[in-house]
């Protein structure tokens, strides 16, 4: 049996392996669309505009939203990400935070907190 501390944990492994994941391109998109299946939808979307607002400006822009595209072109995510768009806890995190304030870490371990309470 599984506890919740354990579970918390690999939640936050979990999202945060997706978020660098399409940041580093350390992962394929279609291993990254394995990890996203199982994610919580409004998890997906908040790592989604994190992204989208931490390289708005940067160098790397083209290459991180690239990938950004190509995961969002999967089948399912669209739905899971207009699903996740609609959750309470992403009003909530933008009424609350800017994105660019928070480090992957602690956006991540913010989020799932939030999920998880």
């Amino acid at each position: 049996m599984v506890s919740n501390a354990m579970a918390y944990e690999q939640q936050k492994r979990a999202a945060l392996r997706i978020l660098e994941g399409i940041e580093e391109g350390a992962m394929g998109s279609a291993d990254l669309a394995a990890l996203v299946e199982d994610a919580d939808p409004a998890l997906l979307y908040l790592i989604f505009r994190w992204l989208r607002k931490r390289y708005a400006d940067h160098v790397n822009a083209d290459t991180v939203v690239g990938r950004l595209v190509e995961l969002g072109n999967h089948a399912g995510i669209p739905a899971k990400m207009k699903e996740g768009q609609a959750d309470p806890v992403v009003a909530w995190f933008e009424d609350a935070y800017s994105y660019r304030d928070l480090s992957s870490e602690a956006f991540i371990e913010l989020i799932v907190d939030k999920l998880e309470s």
